[in-house]
């Protein structure tokens, strides 16, 4: 007997038809013996429904009471699974994240857990009960109702699996598991067998939308089985597990794009110690992350400074930005949120040279410009203009032999 996590998107959610199959999903693994967990996210829409009433109000809300806000809907999701399974026979019960407990910092819209007290889990599972958790949510050391995100959901499945000891973690989507890119983008695109945790970091880093990237960052540190699956089939989906030597093989595993980022440039920044810390540090006490960052050879004592940050905090950087550069006598701040980041991804990448030639030659070739480049030891990104975005994609997988690789498994 295992104790198996399986957490269920919006989409497996949306409809209480669809409820009704993940009540028969979930209770069909407990007759196998195992106990099950099941963590919920809020119904196809439902977040961005309560947002849509918060931005009818203001452009810039207290980040607080839009926690209180978007936090219902995973309320809602959980009650009605749990009596759907109850209707089909089974016994269970819903948790909030502070019944759990969940606890967070204080980061609204973006909080991260800190401790899971799962007493109360293990009481429900001891009694043969279902447990039915609400994703995306917790609550901070005074109380507050914090939410973890974009995909926070994820995130929480996994915690709750770490915390538990669970043999497996099963995130189920409305993919059949995590492909070589979007094969909306690239028909071409084939569902991969297994990805290591660090290639599956950096894609969830780079805007693959099938896990929330913290999700992998506990999963790797705690050795969570993590498996993606659609709720839709019965494909076995992709395990996200520790490096093997045969992922080594493969130069490049993946190509990801990312059209959330918008891109900030400061121009006439005085060149002096400390400048680029005061921007950025201003930016970090309002949790606004920056990706990718350039700066150019200072000239007549000025330097020009770009970086990228997620469309959604582009209103609130800009605010900081412009109070920064106001402050040191910079010329001027553009921003353009019509940029979008491409990137290849491989555990291969160690072990050989010359990666990021072929990929910045394939772009050239296609007439694409590159605004900034990043690079880690697993992965090469650059930014280019959103409208070369899809044919940057298909370019790379070609390339760099994705479709032919996969073609020939079947």
């Amino acid at each position: 007997m295992a104790l198996i996590v399986q957490k269920y998107g919006g989409t497996s959610v949306g409809s209480t038809e669809r409820m009704k199959a993940v009540a028969q999903r979930v209770l069909a693994t407990q007759k196998q013996g195992h106990d099950v967990a099941v963590v919920v996210s809020a119904m196809s829409g439902e977040t961005n429904r309560l947002l849509g009433l918060v931005k009818e109000l203001t452009d810039r809300p207290d980040d607080r009471e839009v926690d209180v806000v978007v936090a219902t809907g995973e309320q809602v999701s959980i009650g009605l699974v749990a009596i759907a399974i109850q209707t089909l026979g089974g016994k269970a019960r819903s948790f909030l994240g502070d019944q759990c407990t969940i606890v967070t910092d204080s980061t609204f819209s973006k909080a991260r857990i800190k401790s899971i007290d799962a007493k109360n889990i293990f009481k429900a599972l001891k009694q043969k009960e279902i447990a039915v958790i609400a994703g995306f949510q917790g609550t901070d050391e005074h109380g507050n109702v914090t939410t973890l995100g974009r995909g926070g959901s994820d995130t929480t499945a996994v915690a709750i699996a770490a915390a538990l000891k669970a043999d497996a973690c099963e995130i189920y989507t409305d993919v059949d598991g995590v492909y070589t890119t979007d094969p909306r983008i690239c028909p071409a695109a084939k569902k991969l067998d297994k990805i290591s945790y660090e290639e599956m970091l950096e894609l969830a880093s780079l805007g693959g939308k099938v896990l929330q990237i913290r999700s992998v960052e506990l999963a790797m540190n705690y050795k969570v089985p993590l498996w993606v699956k659609s709720s839709f089939s019965d494909d076995p989906g992709t395990l996200c597990c520790e490096e093997d030597e045969s992922m080594e093989d493969v130069v490049v595993n993946a190509v990801a794009l990312d059209s959330n980022e918008a891109k900030i440039a400061v121009f006439g920044i005085p060149d002096g110690v400390g400048i680029a810390s005061k921007i950025f540090g201003a930016l970090d006490e309002k949790a606004i992350v920056v990706d990718l960052i350039v700066q150019n050879v200072p000239r007549d004592g000025k330097v020009d400074l770009t970086f990228t940050v997620g469309k959604a905090d582009l209103v609130k950087a800009t605010d900081v930005v412009k109070k920064i550069a106001k402050a040191i006598r910079a010329d001027s701040v553009e921003t353009s949120g019509d940029v979008a980041k491409v990137s290849i991804v491989g555990v291969g990448m160690r072990n050989h040279s010359g990666v990021a030639a072929r990929m910045f030659e394939v772009l050239a070739k296609e007439g694409i410009n590159l605004e900034a480049i990043s690079t880690s030891e697993i992965r090469v990104s650059a930014l280019i203009a959103s409208k070369y975005a899809e044919l940057a994609v298909r370019s790379l997988h070609t390339a760099f032999g994705l479709d032919a690789k996969r073609a020939k498994k079947k």
